[in-house]
């Protein structure tokens, strides 16, 4: 089944449920939000409203069995780099045809006053033959977070059940 033919299998971003992380274009609601607070750092997306609460305290990763859309975070300081590393993905999470045996390692390094380095590492043995890595420079913005409204007006679902509909019979 082509992900767009049946309801059940129709991509989350669509359906305006997750845009999964790590996220690549630089295209409209791209902005991040980063507050470190006591022990945390929280990265706010502009699309959907995603936030990502990543502890800093050492604990361990959640237990196997338990699978989150945006994956299980967990951060440390190297130096000056903010090192998130994520696993316990969903099954239904998808990044570039990967799922649940997504493992992610985020790299944030300041590398002036006004420009991050974002770097990530990916790899999962069942979707490429071996782990890749991709680095994005972020610039400072004082430009305000707007709010996400994804499916204001957003038909597409109820077109293509239609369709559907109509082609059974």
């Amino acid at each position: 089944i082509h992900e767009f033919e049946d309801p059940e299998v129709f991509p989350l971003g669509e359906r305006c449920v997750n845009f999964t992380v790590p996220r690549l274009q630089a295209a409209y609601n791209s902005y991040l939000q980063i507050v470190q607070s006591p022990g945390y750092v929280t990265i706010m997306a502009e699309m959907a409203h995603d936030a990502r609460i990543i502890p800093l305290d050492g604990r361990p990763h959640l237990d196997p069995g338990i699978r989150v859309w945006n994956g299980d975070s967990r951060g440390r300081w190297q130096g000056d780099t903010l090192v998130i590393d994520t696993t316990n993905f969903s099954p239904k999470s998808n990044f570039r045809g990967s799922h649940e045996n997504l493992h992610l390692v985020e790299r944030f390094t300041r590398v002036s006053p006004d420009r991050l380095e974002y770097a990530f590492t990916v790899s999962d043995d069942t979707t490429w033959t071996r782990s890749w890595t991709a680095m994005i420079p972020m610039l400072r913005s004082k430009a305000q977070i707007y709010e996400y409204a994804c499916h204001e007006g957003n038909l597409g679902l109820g077109g293509i059940l239609s369709g559907a509909l109509a082609d059974e019979r």
